[in-house]
C-alpha cells in the first residue's frame, strides 16, 4: 500500500475558506493508498517546516500539496518550484518577503517529481478541466513546493513530491463577478484521480 501525505492550506487573503484543505478533508478512502492528511498554515517557512516534520514522522512514499489559485479555471499540477519568496500580500502572520532566496545553496528551480502530464490527462479524461502550470507563483504555495523538493533532494529521500493548484469553489465567487470557479465535488474527484495516478 502506498503511503501518500496530502497537505492543504488554511484560508488566507480575506477568504473564509480555502478549497485546498476543503478538498483534503473531503477525500475518502482510495484503494491501495494510505492517505495522511495535513492542514498547513499560509505562512512562509512555517508551512514547509510542518511538512518536513511530518515526513520524518510518517515516512511517506509521495507528497502532494494542494493550494488555491483564485482566477484559474482548471486543476493545475505545477511543473516546478523556484528558489524565491516574493510576496504581493502578507501571509497569515504578516510576513511579506521581497525578492528573498529560499535556500542559499539551492538550485534556481526544482522540477516536480510527480507524473504531472499523466495527472492532467487522467483528470481531463474524466471530463474535468485540467492543464499544466509552469509557475506556482512566489507566495507560500511556491515556498512549499520548492522547499519540499529541496528537502527531499538534500536528504536523499526516495519520495515523489509535487503541488497542484485548484480554482475557487462556488461559495467563494458569489460576490466576485466573472471569477472562474469549480465545484468542490469536481475538484475532489480530480484530486482523487491525481492520487490514483501517483499511487500507480
Amino acid at each position: 500500500m502506498k503511503k501518500i501525505l496530502i497537505t492543504g492550506f488554511e484560508p488566507f487573503g480575506g477568504e473564509k475558506i480555502n478549497p485546498a484543505y476543503e478538498v483534503v478533508k473531503n477525500l475518502g478512502k482510495i484503494d491501495g493508498v494510505e492517505l495522511i492528511k495535513l492542514e498547513i498554515p499560509t505562512v512562509f517557512q512555517k508551512a514547509p517546516k510542518l511538512i518536513f516534520d511530518k515526513i520524518e514522522e510518517v515516512k511517506p512514499d509521495a507528497i502532494l500539496s494542494i493550494g488555491q489559485a483564485g482566477g484559474r479555471t482548471s486543476i493545475t499540477p505545477e511543473v516546478m518550484g523556484i528558489n524565491l519568496r516574493d510576496a504581493r500580500i502578507e501571509d497569515n502572520e504578516g510576513n511579506k518577503p521581497i525578492c528573498e532566496i529560499i535556500f542559499e545553496d539551492g538550485q534556481d528551480g526544482l522540477f516536480s517529481t510527480l507524473e504531472v502530464r499523466n495527472i492532467v490527462e487522467n483528470i481531463k479524461n474524466a471530463g474535468i478541466q485540467a492543464e499544466l502550470s509552469y509557475t506556482a507563483g512566489t507566495f507560500v504555495c511556491n515556498d512549499v513546493l520548492y522547499s519540499v523538493l529541496y528537502y527531499i533532494k538534500k536528504n536523499n529521500l526516495d519520495i515523489k513530491a509535487g503541488f497542484i493548484h485548484v480554482p475557487f469553489i462556488l461559495e467563494q465567487v458569489i460576490d466576485k463577478r466573472n471569477t472562474p470557479s469549480m465545484t468542490l465535488e469536481n475538484i475532489t474527484k480530480g484530486i482523487e484521480i491525481a492520487i490514483k495516478t501517483i499511487a500507480s
